[in-house]
């Protein structure tokens, strides 16, 4: 019984929130996973990006994205007040430091759905929060398959991404962890493994020193 008590001690002390990336080529499952985690996981939430784009019908300003002028977005940038951020055909997006450093201080983990450039700029700013992780098809036929069948782009298009996917691909290793998707679930109980272990860490586990303390104590 000792022995119990002692484990539930150790599995509630305080710790510090983490930066889970998922990163992937259209099509390999990025975007249903994320879905799968924010829905079954409540101590994750999707870090939500400053845009200069239109807000769309319904979207609300705070919850999807902050919706910000072209004007205000600059002087984010020029201030130093995003991790991360791009212009993406004609609009700016950029992750705000601000409201992610203060929920890792509250054990709340951030989920981000960025590409692989995205990726380097946030490892760059806060190495020590950021864990990230690569969605791999099965093969690129697959890939192409899952393209062709959601039915909402022209042949064009679908080759476009294709060739956008192979770029993708190339940035791999510039993760930590590579998990393929060749099926939903099981690549989502992956994922789920990864972030539990990360959230285990030595370094992420700020109530360590004083309970270990304690436990020596005479």
């Amino acid at each position: 019984m000792a022995s119990s008590t002692k484990h539930t001690s150790g599995d509630t002390l305080q710790r510090r929130g983490l930066m889970f990336i998922l990163s992937s080529p259209s099509g390999a499952g990025k975007t249903t996973i994320s879905r799968m985690l924010l829905s079954r996981d409540p101590q994750i939430s999707l870090s939500v990006s400053a845009t200069t784009r239109p807000m769309r019908p319904g979207e609300q300003d705070g919850v999807h994205y902050h919706f910000v002028q072209q004007a205000e977005f600059e002087r984010m940038v020029d201030a130093d007040e995003f991790y991360e951020w791009a212009t993406v055909f004609g609009h700016s997006y950029g992750t705000p430091k601000a409201q992610i450093r203060a929920g890792l201080k509250e054990a709340r983990d951030f989920l981000f759905d960025i590409d692989w450039q995205g990726t380097q700029q946030l490892y760059q700013k806060d190495q020590q929060d950021v864990v990230r992780v690569f969605i791999l098809p099965p093969s690129i036929d697959e890939l192409r398959r899952r393209l062709t069948e959601r039915a909402t782009d022209p042949a064009d298009v679908i080759q476009a991404r294709m060739e956008r996917a192979r770029a993708e691909i190339s940035h791999w290793d510039g993760y930590d962890y590579v998990v393929v998707n060749d099926d939903v679930e099981t690549c989502y109980d992956q994922v789920c493994e990864i972030l539990h272990a990360e959230r285990r860490k030595r370094a992420r586990q700020t109530g360590l020193i004083g309970f270990v303390r304690e436990l020596m104590k005479d």
